[in-house]
């Protein structure tokens, strides 16, 4: 499980990132990233029972500063992401521990053009099904609303009127939900990671579906 010294040491390396410290704590610092990584796996290895997972990524704490302002050069978070089987399976898991800011989340997080494209389509022709997953007391309950960046007007072909234009004109569909410190190093954590993954397989099955097929439902693969 997670524990306080993984959250502690976190909030040790926001408050001292520089590299100077990291050298010098680097054992320290990797004792408990092992720990995080050793729960990562183990949330890997449960998901894999319930969803056929293509891989897993877990992120290198190490910032790419090339093109940000901030050049910090540490993340002040552990994170992995799991991948759903392509072609038929889409959608990714997401989960990030930050102290203050932990959070399991999921979803399309950068669609290239052509199954953006198909996504925005489905919602033109009918949005009914994704509003009906959406407004699910259970969804709602987990993630509240649906989330992620959007235009501010309607994307190049398609009517700013639209009844479903405020699905139509996000470039990202995404779902999370927070959990404090508290229930970070919970022993039932792992639980509620899993139960959260869960919640969204609705989402991502209708979304697996409609990426799968065409306009007239035929499969693609």
């Amino acid at each position: 499980m997670i524990t306080k010294a993984e959250l502690d040491i976190l909030i040790t390396l926001r408050n001292n990132n520089n590299r100077e410290w990291f050298t010098e704590h680097k054992k320290e610092f990797q004792q408990h990233e092992k720990k995080a990584k050793a729960f990562f796996q183990e949330v890997y290895d449960e998901l894999g029972k319930q969803d056929s997972i293509e891989k897993m990524q877990i992120f290198r704490i190490y910032r790419d500063v090339r093109f940000s302002k901030d050049k910090a050069p540490y993340k002040n978070h552990f994170s992995v992401g799991f991948t759903r089987t392509k072609p038929l399976l889409r959608g990714g898991y997401y989960l990030h521990i930050e102290p203050g800011a932990s959070f399991v989340g999921g979803g399309f997080w950068d669609p290239n053009a052509e199954d953006l494209n198909r996504i925005r389509k489905e919602f033109e022709m009918d949005d009914e099904e994704i509003r009906t997953i959406i407004s699910d007391p259970a969804f709602k309950s987990f993630f509240g609303t649906l989330e992620g960046e959007e235009l501010k007007t309607a994307p190049k072909g398609f009517d700013k009127t639209h009844p479903a234009i405020d699905l139509i004109r996000k470039k990202q569909y995404l779902i999370s939900r927070s959990f404090t410190d508290k229930e970070v190093t919970s022993p039932d954590f792992k639980k509620e990671v899993l139960a959260t993954f869960q919640a969204m397989r609705p989402f991502f099955d209708y979304m697996s579906e409609v990426l799968s097929t065409n306009l007239n439902g035929e499969p693609l693969y």
